[in-house]
């Protein structure tokens, strides 16, 4: 019998109402703005336990973004696999672990703003170091560069965790933290 846990359950014991995967994208690497968006996130009450920049392979940024990949409504006149590839494959991006009351990843969600960086709100991540727009975007046939992901929700971060950092890395999860959903209040 295998002791692997269950299909999406990357760790056991971790409460990941409490944890968001930022994930700032290969044109928040090239422009310099990682710092700036960690700032402001920690700014918000998160904070910032751990902090890496990686090479995206193409696998992570297909898992990640498989919502595009199985619904083709959103872009029927694209090749989204060659976009992800083009946009991610061997470019560097920078992952953190935010960890923060229950919450967290609504408050973060409305941090970033709009996904349109033209559409997003003055005070936002993207309202405020954005430089493209999704008009654009589509009409060079690409993904819109926008910064920053956060996770959606706990489910989200679960999986975000398991595609960015590797289900081996638990450790990253089990630091000093504050009382409030501490490791293995899953």
């Amino acid at each position: 019998m295998s002791r692997k846990p269950p299909s999406g359950a990357v760790i056991e014991g971790i409460d990941f109402a409490c944890w968001a995967v930022v994930l700032c994208k290969p044109d928040a690497v090239e422009r310099g703005l990682v710092d700036a968006v960690l700032e402001r996130i920690a700014a918000k009450g998160a904070t910032i336990v751990n902090r890496q920049e990686i090479t995206a392979q193409a696998w992570q940024a297909h898992v990640h973004y498989w919502d595009l990949l199985v619904d083709r409504d959103w872009f029927p006149d694209r090749d989204i696999p060659a976009c992800l590839d083009e946009t991610y494959a061997g470019r560097n991006v920078t992952v953190a672990l935010a960890h923060d009351e229950p919450g967290v990843h609504a408050r973060l969600r409305d941090l970033l703003g709009h996904f349109d960086p033209a559409q997003a709100a003055p005070g936002t991540i993207r309202g405020d170091l954005g430089n493209d727009s999704l008009s654009t975007a589509l009409a060079e046939k690409r993904l819109v560069r926008n910064l920053v992901h956060t996770s959606d929700d706990a489910d989200a971060a679960r999986r975000d965790f398991g595609t960015w950092y590797g289900a081996g890395r638990r450790a990253l999860l089990t630091a000093e933290l504050p009382a409030q959903c501490t490791p293995g209040e899953a």
